[in-house]
């Protein structure tokens, strides 16, 4: 094993694998593991070793292999993915009248006859929680 260029120690780096024993995501508590587990290492990212960081980098690749292979969005647009989070906040056309404007608005908006603003993505973004470039 060739030492990394970001001073990663092969051994400690090893030793940290064989503690850890991080392998390919297969279930839904699997990832919400590991991503508490990447939340408590975001939250000491300064104080982590090279191999700590190296680590955090491995599992951010596992998480997002997970989430692409079971919450791929592709194909979708930005009306069917409004949608979409519209059912799974239990949210209603109305319920995005102050956000979007009228209610003509809202009904061309979620039914994708009319394109999303940026300044209306904005907006689902922070009711969501999601980033903007979701509705973009």
């Amino acid at each position: 094993m060739k030492k990394a260029t970001l001073g990663v120690d092969p051994k400690r780096y090893g030793r940290l694998l064989a503690r850890r024993l991080p392998s390919v995501i297969r279930s839904e508590e699997e990832n919400q593991r590991l991503i508490a587990e990447l939340q408590g290492l975001d939250e000491r990212y300064d104080e982590l070793s090279p191999e700590e960081r190296e680590y955090a980098d491995l599992l951010t690749v596992l998480v997002e292999a997970f989430e692409e292979r079971n919450y791929a969005l592709g194909g979708s647009t930005p009306a069917t993915r409004l949608r979409s989070l519209m059912d799974e906040h239990g949210l209603r056309q109305r319920d995005l009248l102050e956000t979007l404007g009228s209610r003509g608005i809202v009904s061309e908006v979620v039914n994708g006859k009319r394109a999303i603003s940026k300044t209306q993505a904005k907006k689902l973004a922070v009711l969501f929680h999601v980033s903007a470039d979701l509705f973009l």
